[in-house]
């Protein structure tokens, strides 16, 4: 629908987004709050908008504008409020009184070409008419180029960005080279861009769209986990994402690396071209590693040997040949790597370190990647672990980045990270530059796991170069290794398809058609029958799925395991968000880090707790939602209450189904794996070895009879450029001997 008014008030407006809640006065004298992105709106000013009504929990009514179009104004009332409205440098309420009495509805077109005209008005010389036709030039200019810029297909948050920054010139910067909006203008990538050229007229073979296309091309790299690209690889994915010949693309990349706006670096016998950020970033997690690396000053009063035999009386434990040089290493070495799979002893040996730790009076830090790892980890130590993020500080708003680097070091004599298999480069980067020469550094972590999400393969990296301390562990403890779960992990691992048969904690069931398969799948979890080892499936079996999309990815099964398990009902209520719908009664994820999230948790016979932080990772059941206030109330698996604005749901994902990647670093009592096939690139040996190491007291997989044993046999693990093990070893050869 439309609405038309004057504008009377400015409530807000985002300077970089051109978000504006304003009000309107319409035809019948009625005052509207109006929001939406409407910068050139102003008071006085008649304005059409298109959009429609909507109900604000706190401010009430609001009509929520999608379009907003300028209008002249209609009356010599409506022209004498536009003219005072403050927008015009030099015009108050007397002075523009008079210049409508003068000019009448003609004022405007004075004002525009006819200015000298203004000293027939009283009181207007000819200093102070050029001040009020250079002042409404400008506004009519700044106008007249934001609405030129939507003919490139700009929005209007972007032209108000792209006018704050250019002013004037914005027009001839685009027709000259819109590329550069990649850099200048937040929001704008290479894709927008890319559109913006088109309608510009800018040649394909542009060398701007080059060096935009071969950036972006690193940029892509980036998220694929990929820290740079060898030189034929970059041209080769530039070439085919910008349609162009090798030629100028390779002309474009040299200009590119001589003017410093991408690296050249040898990477083992490869040319590697790098984003300066990352390529910094690798280069300083390399030298801070070596710093990092040289032996810290050792207690000549400790006996290590005697301290492991008095504490393995003490635990009533005795530590395998591997473990106890573990533990020996974490008190002698700068940095040690302990890496192993399931039931080899991590734990073990970290308790058996922090107690000598503690021992030693030396003050420590337990981190790791995730919020539900560091849940893990504490768990395991008895002892308070946290995420990275929040040793590091992560601040928000004006505060964003970590709080501490090398000016703010962290105050440990030791740190201890868990599951470093999902610490990725500029992760990393940021925890070495928070630990001061002289801390030590334990990293644990199972490198057969995946990669992590992020760029870079750091902990394959540090173990590849020979340059880290690590102990790889390999014999298995946990249950006298009679586990299932763990044998078979260990059979994945090295080559060997899993034992499906014969086992109370390992079952298989073969069904070949997907449908089949899933239908299967929700019976289980409805507790239909009694295979699975709970009475509660929904809160004890997580269902993994090895990608995302088709009959058996994860959005898919999200929304069938919904619609059996969680359906409508006339009482229950629900909300939309994009393309999820959130319902009463939902198993749901949080999927960021949010710091600043406040919980409260209840407990019987114990005093309530306050605090606040939900992490990614966390899993919980949607208790409420109310459709009056907004907001969503999810009550996590260990008993955290925490209230969601609606606005706030793009934090939250429906998690009766989870893919395999999201769930490193976590653990799960049951875990329910439908397998019938899939990309090559994606059925591999180590996700499947993944999967498997997730579980805690089951694994039951349904599918295709061959797909476990087909996943061994891929042991193809889809290469990561990475740069973090040559730099190591190219700074290594320039340190002194």
């Amino acid at each position: 629908m439309q609405l038309c008014g004057t504008v009377k008030t400015i409530i807000f407006r985002s300077e970089d987004t051109g978000f504006t809640v304003l009000e309107l006065q319409d035809a019948n004298g009625e005052e509207i709050t109006a929001v939406g992105e409407m910068p050139l709106a102003n008071v006085g000013e008649r304005i059409e908008l298109e959009g429609g009504w909507t109900q604000h929990r706190n401010y009430g009514t609001q009509f929520k504008a999608e379009a907003c179009k300028m209008l002249a104004p209609s009356s010599l009332s409506a022209l004498r409020n536009y003219l005072a409205s403050g927008l015009i440098k030099g015009v108050g309420e007397s002075t523009a009184e008079a210049i409508v009495n003068t000019f009448g509805m003609d004022t405007l077109t004075v004002l525009d070409a006819q200015a000298e005209r203004l000293t027939e008005v009283p009181g207007i010389g000819r200093v102070r008419a050029h001040t009020i036709a250079a002042s409404f030039a400008e506004h009519k200019g700044m106008r007249d180029i934001m609405l030129a810029l939507q003919g490139y297909g700009i929005t209007i948050g972007q032209a108000g960005k792209l006018y704050k920054i250019y002013g004037e010139l914005c027009l001839a910067r685009i027709q000259e080279n819109p590329y550069q909006l990649i850099d200048d203008v937040e929001g704008i990538g290479f894709k927008t861009a890319d559109a913006i050229a088109q309608n510009a007229g800018i040649a394909a073979d542009s060398a701007y769209r080059m060096k935009a296309g071969l950036k972006y091309a690193l940029q892509w790299a980036r998220q694929e986990g990929h820290t740079y690209l060898p030189r034929q690889k970059l041209l080769e994915v530039a070439c085919g994402l910008l349609g162009a010949e090798l030629r100028p693309a390779e002309t474009a990349l040299d200009d590119l690396i001589i003017a410093g706006e991408l690296v050249y670096q040898i990477v083992g016998s490869e040319d590697g071209v790098f984003l300066p950020a990352l390529f910094r970033m690798e280069q300083t997690c390399a030298t801070r590693l070596l710093r990092l690396g040289e032996p810290p000053v050792s207690n000549p009063f400790l006996d290590t040997a005697t301290q492991i035999h008095m504490l393995e009386d003490q635990l009533g434990v005795s530590l395998a040949l591997q473990q106890r040089r573990a533990v020996e290493l974490a008190l002698k070495s700068g940095t040690l790597i302990i890496t192993g799979g399931p039931g080899t002893g991590k734990t073990t040996i970290l308790r058996f370190i922090i107690t000598l730790i503690e021992k030693l009076g030396l003050e420590y830090e337990l981190c790791a990647p995730t919020g539900r790892a560091a849940k893990r980890m504490g768990e395991a130590t008895e002892r308070e672990a946290r995420t990275i993020h929040r040793l590091l500080e992560y601040g928000y708003g004006e505060m964003a980045g970590f709080s501490r680097d090398e000016d703010n070091t962290i105050d440990a004599d030791v740190v201890i990270v868990d599951e470093m298999s999902m610490v990725d480069v500029p992760l990393l980067h940021s925890l070495l530059r928070a630990i001061r020469a002289g801390t030590r550094l334990i990293m644990v972590g199972d490198s057969d796991q995946l990669p992590p999400v992020g760029a870079g393969n750091a902990l394959r990296d540090m173990i590849q170069s020979g340059l880290v301390a690590v102990v790889r562990l390999e014999e298995v403890f946990r249950q006298s290794g009679r586990s299932a779960i763990v044998t078979n992990a260990h059979r994945i691992n090295s080559g060997q398809p899993p034992l499906l048969t014969g086992f109370d904690d390992f079952g298989f069931e073969p069904i070949e058609e997907a449908e089949s398969i899933l239908r299967r799948v929700i019976g289980l979890c409805g507790g239909k029958t009694g295979v699975l080892g709970t009475q509660e499936p929904l809160k004890d079996v997580q269902v993994l799925a090895p990608m995302k999309k088709g009959t058996l990815g994860v959005h898919n099964i999200n929304r069938r395991m919904q619609a059996a398990l969680n359906p409508p009902q006339p009482k229950k209520h629900e909300r939309k968000y994009g393309e999820t719908i959130f319902r009463e009664g939902d198993k749901v994820m949080q999927i960021k880090n949010d710091y600043r999230l406040m919980w409260q948790r209840s407990r019987p016979n114990l005093p309530t707790e306050v605090g606040e932080g939900v992490y990614n990772g966390d899993m919980g059941t949607i208790l409420r939602i109310d459709l009056y206030e907004q907001t969503v109330e999810v009550l996590f698996d260990d008993a955290r209450c925490t209230l969601y604005e609606f606005n706030m749901l793009e934090e939250l994902e429906l998690a009766y189904c989870i893919s395999i990647h999201k769930s490193q670093g976590s653990e799960f009592p049951i875990v329910l794996l439908p397998l019938a096939g899939g990309p090559p690139m994606l059925m591999t040996r180590n996700l499947l070895y993944t999967a498997v190491t997730r579980a805690r007291k089951q694994v039951y997989i349904i599918g295709h009879a061959d797909c476990p044993a087909r996943m061994v046999q891929n042991a193809q693990v889809r290469r990561r450029y990475s740069a973090l093990a040559s730099m190591l070893q190219a700074q290594k050869e320039l340190l002194p001997c």
